[in-house]
C-alpha cells in the first residue's frame, strides 16, 4: 500500500501537476526513490522487484556502476557541443557497427524515441521516388506522440483529426484476428493483405512497424508473416522501416528483433535501452538512404539534443557491457525461463486469455473468460495493484501487463518476480489454490 510519506508528496504535487500521467503511474500511486539492478525502493522504504525494468528501458537494471561512471565522468567534462565530433561518438560508431546488421551502417543520434521516429520520416521523404507520397504503418502500432509519429497510426486528440498519409495494414494479432480466421489454415491472410494494400502499390514509400508490436500488448507474428512482407516490399522498392525503439539493443534475444524474422530494414529507430533510460536515440540506416544527397543536407540530422555527449556515454557504456558479458545469450536463457514459469500460470488462470512473448519481453492479456475472449482492464489493474503491494512492479497498459526484466536480472529473482505475479492473481481472483 502506498505508505503515508508518498501519500502526503503525491498531494502535495497534485496542487501543479498536469493530468495526463500513464495509467501504471495514476494507478500504482508510488514514490519511488532508488533503484539498484532489479530492484525499487519507494519513498517508505519498500522493495520491489522491477520486472518493467523502468518503462522497458533499464537493460542493464537500475544505476549499473559502469553506466553510472561514464555519465558521472562525462557530467564533469562535456555536455553540449550541438553535433560537433566527439571522441566518444566515434566509439560509439564503431561499437553500433560490430553489433548491428552490416548493411546498417550509416548513424545518426538523437535524444528521444518519437524524434528518431520523425527522423526516419524524413528521410523516407528525402528519398522518395516521385509519385511515392504514401506510407504504410501497421494497425494497433505505437511509435511516439510527435505529430508525424501519431498520423502514422491516424491517432487523434481531442475533436481534432490529423490521419496523414498513411495506409494501415493488418497487424498479426492472431488472439484477436480481425478477419476471423485461425492461424495457421489462415495462409497467414494478414500478410498477403499488407502486401496488397502497402507492398504492391506504386504509391508507398515505405513500411513503418514494430517486429513485435510493444504497446499494443507485445504481438508476436506468427512465421511466415514478416517473411512475406519483406520479400515484397523489397521487390517492389517500398523502404522497410523498423521501429525498435522498444526491442532494439537486445531485448528479444538478437539486437534487433528484426533478426529474428529475417527482416533486412533499410532503416531502423533505437532508444529505451540504448543507453539504460539515459534520453537517447539512434537511426542506424542504409548508406544509400541516409547518405542520399536529398537526406544529408545541412541540419538534416542536427537538433539541440542529439549527439549530446551524456547520451553518448550511457550509450557506449551500455552496449560495451552488452557486448562483454554476451547478455543476449542470457536474454535467451531468462527468456526461456519466463516463458515456462508464464505458461504454468496460464494454465492456473483462465483469466489469462494469452500469454506471448519474446525473450525477456511479454505480454499478459486478461479476458472476463476464455470462450468470448472479452477484454478484462479491471482484472489486469486489479492484479497490477495487489503486485505492487507485494513488491513487484509490472508495465500495465489497458488489459494487457508487460513484463520486461533488466537482462541483468538474477535467476532467482526472476522467478521470485514470478511467484509474486502468482500471488497477485489469487489475490485479483479469489483463487487460493
Amino acid at each position: 500500500m502506498t505508505g503515508p510519506r508518498q501519500r502526503e508528496l503525491l498531494e502535495r504535487e497534485s496542487a501543479h501537476l498536469a493530468p495526463g500521467a500513464s495509467e501504471e503511474s495514476a494507478l500504482g500511486r508510488r514514490v519511488f526513490v532508488e533503484g539498484r539492478g532489479a530492484v525499487l525502493t519507494d519513498l517508505d522504504g519498500n522493495q520491489y522487484i522491477d520486472l518493467a525494468a523502468g518503462t522497458l528501458t533499464q537493460s542493464l537494471g537500475h544505476c549499473h556502476p559502469e553506466v553510472v561512471a561514464a555519465l558521472t565522468e562525462q557530467a564533469g567534462r562535456l555536455w553540449n557541443v550541438h553535433d560537433f565530433a566527439t571522441a566518444d561518438r566515434a566509439a560509439l560508431c564503431d561499437l553500433l557497427a560490430e553489433l548491428l546488421p552490416e548493411e546498417l551502417d550509416t548513424y545518426a543520434f538523437f535524444s528521444t524515441g518519437a524524434e528518431v521516429v520523425e527522423a526516419a520520416l524524413r528521410a523516407v521523404a528525402a528519398v522518395a521516388e516521385p509519385g511515392r507520397n504514401r506510407i504504410g504503418a501497421l494497425r494497433y502500432g505505437f511509435h511516439g506522440k510527435t505529430q508525424g509519429a501519431r498520423m502514422l497510426v491516424h491517432w487523434d486528440i481531442g475533436h481534432q483529426s490529423f490521419s496523414g498519409n498513411s495506409v494501415l495494414g493488418y497487424s498479426p494479432y492472431c488472439y484477436r484476428c480481425p478477419l476471423e480466421l485461425e492461424y495457421p489454415s489462415c495462409g497467414v491472410r494478414c500478410a498477403s493483405l499488407v502486401r496488397r494494400h502497402i507492398a504492391e502499390k506504386p504509391n508507398i514509400s515505405a513500411l513503418v512497424f514494430e517486429p513485435v508490436l510493444g504497446a499494443a500488448g507485445v504481438i508476436v507474428p506468427p512465421p511466415g508473416y514478416w517473411e512475406q512482407i519483406a520479400d515484397s516490399c523489397r521487390e517492389n522498392g517500398v523502404l522497410l522501416v523498423a521501429d525498435e525503439v522498444l526491442t532494439g539493443g537486445g531485448r528479444t534475444g538478437t539486437f534487433l528483433a528484426s533478426e529474428r524474422f529475417g527482416v533486412e530494414p533499410d532503416l531502423v529507430t533505437l532508444a529505451k535501452g540504448l543507453a539504460s533510460g539515459f534520453p537517447f536515440a539512434a537511426l542506424a540506416g542504409r548508406s544509400a538512404v541516409l547518405r542520399h544527397p536529398e537526406a544529408g543536407r545541412a541540419g538534416s540530422t542536427a537538433s539541440t539534443y542529439a549527439n549530446n555527449p551524456l547520451g553518448i556515454a550511457a550509450a557506449k557504456a551500455t552496449l560495451e557491457v552488452v557486448r562483454r558479458d554476451t547478455l543476449l545469450a542470457r536474454v535467451t536463457e531468462l527468456g526461456a525461463v519466463l516463458d515456462e514459469r508464464l505458461a504454468e500460470l496460464h494454465a492456473k488462470y483462465e483469466v489469462l486469455g494469452e500469454v506471448r512473448g519474446l525473450g525477456l519481453l511479454h505480454g499478459l492479456e486478461f479476458v472476463h473468460d476464455r470462450t468470448s475472449r472479452r477484454p478484462a482492464p479491471e482484472i489486469a489493474q486489479a492484479v497490477y495493484r495487489h503486485a505492487l503491494d507485494l513488491g513487484l512492479r509490472t508495465a500495465i497498459g489497458g488489459h494487457v501487463l508487460r513484463l520486461a526484466p533488466p537482462f541483468t536480472i538474477d535467476r532467482a529473482l526472476l522467478e521470485e518476480g514470478v511467484t509474486l505475479l502468482d500471488r497477485a492473481l489469487e489475490r485479483a481472483t479469489g483463487d487460493t489454490r
